[in-house]
């Protein structure tokens, strides 16, 4: 999703804060013991599914397919200023049926999008890890848009042979967040169920959320989404942590939907003329800073150094105790992680983030790069971004990565994970071909589109 962010929740409510900082000091011993009885969750690999050179797709081709579907040039021009400010380069992927004039959104269509992307991601992660199907207790398949019956968790149950015992989920209409929340879901799944492995499938389906009308709020996702998909195979066993990448350490997540404007703030509906489109209306700003402040208050106990929760925790009783205005202490969130991997939602959101959490252009390398090769994938764009960082050999041993993902509902997620080993990419990795050539200079200017600006402060 594109969106501003303006993380205020440490001057706006410093006193609860304090609070949670206090009991999360009292509390961690507990919060140890816990830790320590719980079973620990392994991730063995991951694979990104990279499509044809033939579904390339330029943003020069984007704009003329859309004048051959017959739009005006009025909307041409808005299109063009869209795709020059999102940060989506000339080397993206759109489905095959995308590629056709008119499009061809028809069931079938999608299906075959599904397969190609599902198979070929979870085909590249049975390749790497020599899994055999049998030993898989647990799947789960997030996509959004396309929901069909057989599900598609059945559609790979089918393909794959699957055991019939398998514990199977099929998760649909959680946006762009879903691919760290059903991380959340497996591990929870995996510390009831001993001595298995869970496969976890995130994509999103194009065909079927293309939107062919001309209300430019829904003519958005035809700018920035693109064709992606990753599997995933976690662990519980312990025997696997000598060969697994990495180890999950926290699994957070936040929503705000009992809030009618988190709500509405981002809708799948028809427009006048009958065509279905994702309506984007003006209360997204205020839900989406609404989830995040809550999101993170509960991240950065968990998260923050001490030493920045005891800086913040010192300027707040020197603040309570002095008569002059004193500005509190911001925390620094930079230190957090070795590798920040937000979600791909658009160049400007990426740049919010990276102003408000402190982050510098190095952090932010692996999610801008990823945007512009790959485009916003949804649900598995933050498999691409570690599949980056992987391809520069930039991941060591007891390196902390941040997944952070936000979607409509409103919704945000974060996963934490530490590296087990130093990390080497293999010739499966989406990037191997043309790591070498990044990173690039982008050549847009990232601010906020004229449909999408933030409110000014007062």
């Amino acid at each position: 999703m594109m969106l501003p962010l303006k993380l205020n929740f440490l001057t706006t409510h410093p006193h609860l804060t304090f609070i949670v900082l206090l009991l999360s000091t009292l509390t961690f011993p507990l919060s140890v013991f816990r830790a320590k009885s719980r079973r620990r969750v392994f991730l063995v690999d991951f694979a990104c599914y990279k499509p044809p050179e033939s579904q390339k797709c330029s943003r020069e081709s984007v704009v003329n397919r859309a004048r051959q579907h017959g739009y005006s040039e009025e909307n041409l021009n808005f299109m063009a200023k869209v795709l020059q400010r999102v940060g989506v380069g000339d080397s993206s992927y759109v489905a095959q049926s995308i590629m056709c004039v008119p499009p061809n959104v028809t069931m079938e269509a999608a299906r075959e999008e599904s397969e190609s992307v599902i198979f070929g991601a979870v085909d590249a992660l049975l390749a790497k890890t020599k899994v055999d199907c049998s030993e898989i207790g647990i799947l789960i398949v997030n996509c959004c848009v396309f929901s069909v019956f057989p599900s598609l968790s059945s559609v790979i149950v089918n393909r794959y042979k699957l055991r019939e015992d398998i514990s199977s989920y099929n998760i649909t209409g959680m946006g762009c967040s879903a691919g760290l929340r059903v991380i959340g879901l497996a591990k929870q799944l995996l510390e009831v169920h001993p001595n298995t492995f869970a496969l976890v499938v995130s994509t999103e389906n194009v065909t079927s959320s293309a939107y062919t009308g001309t209300e430019r709020s829904k003519m958005l996702a035809n700018c920035l989404f693109r064709i992606g998909g990753a599997a995933i195979l976690l662990s519980n066993k312990p025997s696997h942590r000598k060969c697994s990448k990495y180890e999950l350490l926290h699994a957070v997540h936040t929503q705000t939907a009992s809030s009618d404007v988190s709500y509405r703030s981002i809708f799948r509906n028809e427009d006048a003329e009958g065509y279905t489109g994702v309506s984007i209306n003006k209360d997204l700003l205020t839900a989406a800073i609404l989830t995040i402040e809550q999101h993170m208050k509960t991240l950065g106990v968990l998260i923050l150094p001490l030493s920045e929760q005891l800086l913040f925790v010192k300027s707040y009783i020197i603040r309570r105790l002095s008569q002059a205005k004193i500005r509190p202490y911001i925390p620094k969130f930079n230190g957090c992680a070795e590798h920040f991997l937000p979600h791909v939602g658009g160049k400007p959101v990426l740049d919010a983030l990276q102003k408000n959490l402190g982050f510098t252009d190095a952090h932010m390398e692996a999610s801008t790069m990823t945007l512009h090769r790959f485009g916003n994938t949804s649900s598995s764009s933050v498999w691409y971004e570690l599949a980056y960082v992987e391809a520069k050999d930039r991941v060591k041993k007891g390196d902390r990565i941040w997944h952070i993902a936000f979607g409509s509902g409103f919704k945000c997620s974060t996963v934490i994970w530490r590296a087990l080993m130093d990390v080497r990419a293999d010739e499966k990795n989406p990037w191997m071909s043309d790591i070498d050539d990044y990173p690039v200079e982008l050549d847009n200017d990232g601010s906020f589109p004229f449909y999408f600006q933030p409110a000014k402060q007062q």
